[in-house]
């Protein structure tokens, strides 16, 4: 811990942190010192609000962001179509080590491109710093329920640090606490890891102490909709009390008597605490699903945004994974949706492909040619054979335009990523849209709701079907004669369970849930210890026969459940306990 973690907590300078979105000042290079900075004579807070900016900066944009592919790409969900060293088939495939662990999944020792310190620690001790110095800045300001804009911005500081710390411990387990000290040079950082019930206190409460100091949500305005509010701050502390009710953290702790690693004891109230958390943010009323599934990643002023890391307008998304074969839309298809994530789609009517009366035809998989159709976001979510794209019908089968099967990067699995991408169906080329990417959304909430609810109580009470209810309305699953979306009634807790699962995979996949939902449910180890699974589409004549095929062997022990620490720190800080089995 002494090499890189003490670089961080007492070497950076102080805004080497300001990068990454366009509208984020740079500081000039020979004034970056603490008394520029924090200003007294300052009244307008420029520069102290830049700094703000920069730690903003710092929260990852999702969007092919580990080698160049999507973190979900590490799961069941899918593949990447990358040859050689991929970072997310390593991590899938138990192929890393505390001394080789993927950068583009670093966050404890990450660096950006330009080699500018962006872990979660650089941000940390950046919102310290802040935190720290903003007193002596006199910025003039609209109040904010009677408090001041310095004091607003203070509190969205405490945000961030309580988003980094949680962001650690999720993957981790137990981290240092640093409270507010800004460690110099000559301290002793020697820091042992706080239990992890000690980091989910110590989050929780921090969330629950700023909520009420920060704006209201959601923030609308497109140039500052990346703002914190007061609704981000609970749905994070919902998003927290999940995890630590899951059964991962809560009951299942892979090392039974490791306080770093989870809970050391089974507590159902954590659920309880969990769903009380997202029931606070539905009673906020401010809050709504978009009536649009795609609209919520094209449309900036949306409510059912609660927190976004900006990203810009551009077409990146379909330059990196859209299908290649298109000579005026270029494209190199890095994500390979699997087999296992297009099964998990329902029809049209709500009911499982597995269902017999579900109306399902595996000659028609994808049910172009056929009723009912498949649930809408299907097709707003994956890129199949005949699916419209770019004015033409896609070709995925062996030897298709978009499958050509010559040496060049293609699908693997038969399936492109659709998801995030703009409106071309019916156009030629790709365009600029919004590329934001999205951390929190109303319809997590919804879910962590229903989740919450189904596990606190003996068995799932009528609202973890009215939030199912709500998110397949919004999706376009017909209601049916009884109006249940296709959802079985009378479920028990294991059923529920189960069934809300595949809700979170649906809904949310590409956007970095899969990963860490499959571990803190604890069903990595049977859902990863099997085949990856794609299509080879053949056509004969005007016929297509769909046969299954195997694209990667995945796998994962106990101790994947969390990442370890990196060796060096271990190395030179034998109060920084390692993760068990690395």
């Amino acid at each position: 811990m002494k090499n890189h973690l003490n670089k961080l907590l007492v070497g950076i300078t102080l805004l080497s942190v300001i990068y990454g979105c366009k509208k984020y000042e740079q500081f000039p290079v020979n004034l970056t010192t603490i008394n520029y900075v924090f200003d007294p004579r300052d009244s307008a807070g420029t520069n102290a609000q830049s700094y703000l900016y920069g730690i903003y900066a710092i929260v990852f944009n999702g969007q092919n962001r580990v080698g160049g592919d999507f973190l979900d790409a590490a799961s069941d969900d899918a593949v990447s179509s990358q040859s050689g060293s991929v970072q997310v088939t390593l991590m899938s495939t138990n192929a890393v080590s505390s001394q080789s662990f993927p950068l583009g999944e670093d966050v404890w020792e990450g660096t950006n491109p330009g080699g500018i310190p962006n872990s979660y620690w650089a941000g940390i001790r950046s919102a310290n710093e802040f935190i720290n110095n903003i007193g002596v800045v006199p910025v003039k300001g609209t109040p904010v329920n009677g408090v001041g804009t310095r004091w607003v911005w203070q509190s969205e500081a405490r945000f961030l640090r309580a988003y980094f710390y949680f962001e650690l411990v999720k993957r981790y387990g137990g981290v240092p606490l640093l409270g507010n000290t800004v460690y110099n040079i000559n301290d002793n950082i020697a820091l042992p890891r706080s239990s992890f019930a000690s980091c989910i206190t110590y989050i929780v409460n921090e969330l629950s102490a700023i909520q009420d100091s920060l704006i209201a949500g959601p923030a609308t305005n497109p140039n500052n909709n990346y703002e914190i509010t007061n609704g981000a701050a609970m749905a994070l502390k919902a998003r927290v009390l999940l995890y630590a009710a899951s059964p991962l953290f809560n009951g299942g702790n892979i090392d039974p008597n490791n306080p770093l690693t989870g809970y050391t004891n089974y507590d159902i109230t954590r659920w309880t605490l969990a769903a009380n958390a997202a029931r606070a943010v539905v009673n906020l009323g401010t809050y709504a699903l978009d009536p649009s599934f795609t609209d919520i990643f094209l449309t900036q002023e949306n409510s059912e945004r609660i927190m976004i890391r900006p990203g810009g307008n551009g077409e990146s998304i379909e330059t990196n994974n859209g299908p290649v074969g298109f000579q005026q839309a270029s494209a190199v298809g890095n994500t390979s949706p699997t087999q296992e994530l297009v099964n998990s789609f329902p029809m049209q009517n709500g009911l499982a492909i597995t269902d017999p009366n579900s109306g399902y035809d595996p000659n028609d998989p994808y049910a172009i040619n056929s009723t009912p159709k498949r649930d809408p976001r299907l097709t707003y979510t994956i890129l199949y054979n005949g699916h419209p794209w770019l004015n033409t019908s896609l070709q995925t089968y062996e030897g298709g335009q978009s499958k050509p099967d010559i040496n060049t990067q293609q699908t693997v699995t038969g399936f492109y990523m659709r998801k995030f991408m703009g409106l071309f169906e019916n156009t030629t080329t790709y365009s600029n849209h919004s590329q934001d990417w999205i951390i929190i959304r109303y319809a997590e909430v919804l879910l962590t709701l229903a989740e919450a609810e189904n596990e606190a109580a003996p068995s799932p009470p009528s609202d973890c079907y009215t939030q199912i209810y709500a998110l397949r309305a919004r999706a376009g699953i017909d209601p049916g004669a009884s109006n249940t979306y296709g959802v079985p009634q009378n479920m028990t807790t294991v059923e529920m369970r189960a069934f809300i699962q595949n809700e979170w995979r649906i809904e949310f996949a590409f956007e970095e849930h899969r990963y860490f939902d499959i571990k803190r449910w604890k069903i990595a180890q049977t859902v990863m210890n099997q085949p990856r699974t794609g299509v080879s589409i053949n056509l004969t004549g005007t016929t297509l026969t769909f046969n299954p095929v195997t694209v990667l062997n995945t796998a994962f022990i106990t101790k994947q459940y969390f990442h370890p620490i990196p060796y060096d720190e271990v190395l030179k800080d034998p109060n920084l306990k390692q993760n068990p089995g690395w």
